[in-house]
């Protein structure tokens, strides 16, 4: 039988009730739910029972044996469920139960017919780039990890800003003081780096973006880069300040001065199913709520016409004046009626 996983923010009442309503709906569609042992436990702490006709993860089935993952949470679920399930090519869905939630691909409302579209097969697989991470000290590597949003370079001290050299392919762009430098995926645009002041991605736009915190420097705007590039920041020895490397808001390492964090295009992907084909430009408006009031869109083709006379250049009353060098005598400035310079 098909089995599906659910993961749940079981730290959150509704979390847990929106779960119990995923697994009654899936056991009911002739699937197998599936949870991970730690929150089949929490679901037990809530209601003094656990979920019926549920397997549990590792227990009674392997990864391997997930058609796909269900996510109820924010954001911050979905990247949890995805370290989880990093090894496997399991695609997860979202249910928003956050705020934002632009991981997530239907809100709580719609959860009934999430589970029906699930069951029935009617969703895509989309790919997400991801990023791998390497932390370098004096040649060594200390620490290898991975992002899906991404990886941030920040200060470990409020009172201090980290000094700093940003790179690219080998190259270095530019050095200063600041609060940090983000290094993030097109999904990631809309998470920190979105915060930092960094552009909106596109994310099937194949690019990895660099944003600096709050920079010191005359030259810190954010880069948008190959996706073959490898982004490095290196922190300065000239200063003692610490740094701290965050993933994904989730794994972190400290960065002692001299450290060097790369970053480069993983080969690993993360897969999100899709439930519908709506632009990520509408997604973009709905999640934030941007005014789009008085937008009259393109003409639609069947009433699109060639102009039938060519259009004036130049309307009555104004007169085309040719370049010419300012000290010219005898020729004005601007054309409207000037006397010429005697």
């Amino acid at each position: 039988m098909r089995k599906i996983l659910v993961f749940a923010h079981t730290g959150r009442k509704e979390a847990i009730t929106a779960a119990l309503e995923t697994c009654a709906l899936l056991a009911e569609a002739g699937t197998v739910p599936v949870m991970r042992a730690k929150d089949q436990e929490a679901v037990i702490r809530a209601v003094g029972e656990p979920v019926p006709g549920v397997e549990i993860l590792h227990d009674d089935c392997a990864v391997e044996d997930i058609e796909l993952g269900v996510v109820l949470g924010g954001d911050g679920s979905v990247l949890r469920a995805a370290e989880l399930v990093r090894a496997a090519p399991l695609p997860l869905v979202g249910v928003n139960l956050g705020h934002v939630g632009f991981l997530a691909e239907a809100e709580r409302t719609e959860l009934a017919a999430t589970v029906k579209a699930l069951v029935e097969k009617s969703y895509t697989v989309e790919e997400r780039m991801a990023i791998e991470v390497k932390v370098w000290q004096d040649n060594i590597c200390l620490a290898e990890t991975w992002a899906l949003n991404e990886a941030a370079v920040e200060k470990a001290n409020r009172e201090r800003m980290v000094e700093v050299v940003i790179e690219v392919d080998g190259r270095p762009i530019s050095t200063f003081g600041c609060d940090g430098v983000v290094m993030a995926t097109p999904t990631g645009s809309t998470a920190y780096s979105f915060s930092a002041g960094g552009p909106v991605v596109w994310p099937d736009v194949a690019a990895l973006i660099m944003v600096p915190i709050s920079a010191h420097a005359l030259f810190a705007k954010p880069l948008v880069v190959s996706p073959d590039s490898v982004m490095a920041v290196e922190m300065l020895t000239r200063t003692d300040a610490g740094a701290v490397l965050w993933c994904d808001g989730r794994r972190t390492i400290d960065l002692p001065p001299g450290a060097r964090t790369e970053v480069t295009r993983s080969d690993t992907p993360v897969r999100l199913a899709r439930l519908n084909t709506t632009p990520f430009s509408e997604r973009l408006v709905n999640k934030f709520e941007l005014p789009i009031t008085g937008w009259r869109g393109p003409a639609k083709d069947d009433l699109r016409r060639a102009a039938t006379t060519a259009l004036p250049v130049i309307g009555p009353g104004l007169q085309s004046v040719e370049p010419h060098h300012k000290d010219e005598p005898g020729i004005p400035m601007v054309g409207g009626g000037e006397e010429p310079r005697p």
